[in-house]
């Protein structure tokens, strides 16, 4: 790099404006970054507020259609959709993933209704919300999650998911080998329009708390998902997961979670030139609303939001997922 020396070469010149700072920004962010995730509860007109997540409620599925037209509004471009089960529909083998008729199901429905191409859905493919042990797949007799046996099930949810029109399947699971398996199980059942958005870096971390109670599993969960999320501490590894979800039909990626992995999203996008999604867990968005709200004024909310979402695609991401995300599509939009 041949650059000029100071004088000569003052780099604050190009930041003396507003104009001009517009002018030589080097990434933006839009609403068309966002993906809005929601929680989805039985019932009608219902919205129950998730006190470990201030600010975010699990809606009924006619109060969740409310949100996506308010989410086409705002220029979001698509839903990520997650149900919380009711207790008595939870089994070992996480049965109403496949119920046709199930929260996820109806939710999916009934927005592609309302709404048609104006807004996609994403749709969760994992049987956490369903088990009534609170893991993400089968388990043997010693809690050990079955791989093989867990994909089978995975398969037939996704295609359930696809009938009832969602446009992205996003398995979170991080079983091995199930992108394969549904994609080609997508376009034996002629849904090869359907993307498939891979969980490919999903991490076993400690920032997911509040979305368990989101759903419904933490009190559920028997022991840790360390034998199928990603160590905290590997990089390398997340570059194969990539590598394979991509192989088998991924469409694009998402590594989770978001603010203190960044550099995954950077390795992913340097190595690869695909798609790269973020997803600004439930622990990072309560972090930020703590901090708004502290007594001692730890940051401005609006400002925390915007720089926040502005690092991710700094480091490389497409999109994020994000409970900021029809707030911060508001504040972009003013």
């Amino acid at each position: 790099m041949t650059q000029a020396a100071f004088p000569d070469l003052r780099l604050r010149r190009t930041r003396r404006t507003g104009w001009s700072r517009a002018m030589v920004r080097e990434t933006h962010l839009s609403p068309a970054n966002l993906i809005w995730p929601l929680f989805v509860a039985d019932g009608t007109g219902k919205e129950e507020p998730i006190a470990s997540l201030p600010g975010v409620s699990r809606w009924s599925v006619d109060l969740l259609v409310e949100r996506a037209k308010e989410a086409v509004a705002a220029g979001i471009p698509c839903l990520a959709l997650f149900p919380y089960t009711q207790p008595d529909r939870r089994s070992a083998d996480g049965g109403e993933a496949l119920n046709p008729d199930n929260l996820m199901c109806r939710a999916t429905a009934a927005i592609k209704q309302a709404l048609g191409d104006d807004i996609g859905i994403l749709t969760d493919v994992a049987l956490d919300p369903y088990t009534s042990h609170g893991q993400d797949g089968l388990i043997d007799d010693a809690g050990y999650v079955l791989n093989d046996e867990t994909v089978e099930v995975l398969v037939g949810q996704a295609l359930n998911q696809a009938r009832a029109g969602a446009d992205i399947i996003a398995p979170s699971d991080m079983m091995d080998g199930r992108i394969g398996a549904i994609r080609q199980a997508l376009e034996a059942e002629g849904f090869g329009h359907v993307q498939i958005m891979s969980y490919a870096a999903k991490y076993a971390s400690a920032f997911y708390g509040p979305f368990r109670d989101a759903v419904g599993s933490r009190g559920l969960l028997k022991g840790d998902k360390k034998t199928y999320q990603m160590d905290p501490a590997n990089s390398e590894e997340a570059l194969r997961e990539v590598a394979q979800d991509l192989a088998e039909g991924a469409d694009s990626v998402m590594v989770k979670p978001g603010l203190p992995y960044l550099d995954i999203v950077r390795a992913v996008k340097d190595n690869f030139a695909v798609p790269v999604y973020a997803y600004q867990v439930s622990g990072e968005y309560a972090m930020i609303e703590a901090a708004a709200a502290a007594a001692a004024g730890a940051g401005d909310r609006d400002a925390l939001v915007l720089e926040t979402l502005l690092a991710f695609r700094r480091a490389g991401a497409s999109g994020v997922l994000s409970y900021h995300a029809l707030h911060a599509a508001r504040l972009l939009g003013a």
